[in-house]
């Protein structure tokens, strides 16, 4: 078998609202989906969703650094994935995000090709029931607690927060969220890097009386060494997301002691080969795992949803921004039930696709 064609296409897709974070608004999904096609008549399909502030790629630079990798896969075996990331790793650096969906696509191939599952593919199991929690965005107390009891009300078991901008207002939107859904829901935060230092410490400990589960990135990543000092003070365990892209960045924080969950994203990870090897050093270390998405649509949140069954280490799901989605472009894969539950496909593969239709619509390159 080999790669006879691949297509990059930009998927655009307006958000039913603004989704705010420290970092900034988003508005729509603007994503870059790749297709491969082999000689077998076997299609793989991959997308990513690039974040400027935080992978430094956009659906403009995705679909020109795709280019360069989908010359090199040309007439390549497409079971040959570690082969494969070497190549792209070799061509440039970084451009984790749209390596990943060229990732997603051969894993797709590859598990077709074994007439498997994507989990069973990566030796996973469901052993296990997959539930997303649901995000808060970053707004005005009263806001932010309406949006909480409107989550809690459609069943879902726990809730994402987006705090960062200012420790002081963050413990009043806290506050507001906790009196709002009361004392039963789980409540996670996320300051994506939106504190300094002090600030992260001193807001931590004055969020402990909330019962918080976990908080994501309180710090710039850059300022990774101080981590520890962070965790070792604060109440609330740390959980690492933007420091955390590869492997290697996960080595390096479970040799510091920085943090006690790791949120793997294969958009950071440049997709599933790097991933699995973090799962592996996390269970060595003993450290849980959540798998979290940037602004991606289904197709590849159904391949996060087979991921997240190729170990126990991983407890936490963070699937929902493909809910936020206006229209939804993708055909098959995971399926969104009631109360968070996500239903992993079991027919060979990833299970998922854009059909033709979709496909027309979009801004394509083809090599």
């Amino acid at each position: 078998m080999r790669i006879t064609q691949v297509e990059l296409y930009k998927l655009f897709i307006p958000l039913k609202e603004p989704f705010i974070i420290s970092l900034g608004p988003v508005y729509n999904a603007e994503n870059v989906l790749v297709v491969i096609r082999t000689s077998q008549g076997i299609t793989g399909y991959g997308e990513c969703s690039p974040f400027m502030s935080i992978n430094g790629e956009s659906a403009d630079t995705g679909m020109v650094v795709g280019r360069y990798f989908a010359k090199v896969l040309i007439d390549k075996n497409p079971l040959l994935i570690e082969d494969h990331i070497a190549a792209m790793d070799k061509i440039i650096y970084g451009n984790s995000s749209i390596k990943s969906a060229f990732d997603i696509a051969l894993y797709d191939i590859a598990s077709q090709q074994a007439a498997s599952p994507l989990y069973k593919f990566l030796g996973g199991k469901k052993n296990k029931t997959i539930i997303t929690d649901y995000t808060v965005s970053i707004d005005e107390p009263g806001k932010m607690a309406a949006d909480a009891v409107k989550i809690k009300n459609e069943g879902y078991p726990a809730i994402k927060i987006k705090l960062g901008k200012n420790g002081e207002t963050d413990v009043l939107r806290i506050k507001a969220i906790r009196e709002a859904v009361g004392d039963e829901i789980p409540l996670r935060i996320d300051a994506n890097q939106g504190w300094d230092i002090e600030e992260a410490i001193t807001t931590l400990k004055s969020l402990a009386q909330f019962n918080i589960q976990h908080c994501e990135e309180p710090i710039p990543r850059w300022a990774f060494m101080q981590l520890s000092r962070i965790r070792k003070e604060s109440p609330i365990p740390i959980m690492s997301d933007e420091s955390c892209g590869d492997e290697h960045d996960a080595e390096r924080l479970i040799q510091l002691g920085a943090c006690d969950y790791m949120n793997i994203k294969l958009g950071k990870s440049g997709g599933i080969f790097k991933a699995l090897k973090m799962v592996k050093l996390a269970e060595a270390a003993n450290i849980h795992l959540q798998v979290g998405a940037f602004m991606e649509s289904r197709l590849a949140m159904t391949a996060f949803a087979h991921f997240s069954l190729c170990s126990p280490a991983i407890v936490h799901y963070d699937f929902d921004t493909a809910l936020m989605f206006s229209e939804n472009p993708v055909s098959g894969g995971m399926i969104y039930k009631e109360n968070g539950v996500i239903d992993v496909p079991d027919i060979p593969g990833l299970g998922a696709f854009v059909d033709e239709k979709w496909l027309g619509k979009m801004e394509k390159v083809t090599i």
